[in-house]
């Protein structure tokens, strides 16, 4: 048997910007795209975008909460 358990994840991440957004969304609350999917690991949280050496990494601009990998 599988250890990992199988849940609806609490949020939907953009494919396009990687934003998080509610399962309820049907569009992005950062890009607009209405391209959202269920299927994405890892998050992050961004308060200061301009001084995260992360946030730059990734070509984040704005402050909120974003998935590392969108499938």
């Amino acid at each position: 048997m599988s250890a990992r358990r199988s849940r609806t994840p609490p949020f939907k991440a953009c494919r396009r910007c990687k934003s998080l957004a509610p399962r309820e969304a049907t569009r992005c609350p950062v890009c607009g795209s209405t391209d959202l999917s269920e299927d994405w690991e890892g998050a992050i949280i961004v308060i200061d975008p301009e001084n995260s050496l992360i946030a730059k990494k990734l070509g984040i601009t704005r402050p909120g909460r974003y998935a590392i990998k969108v499938r």
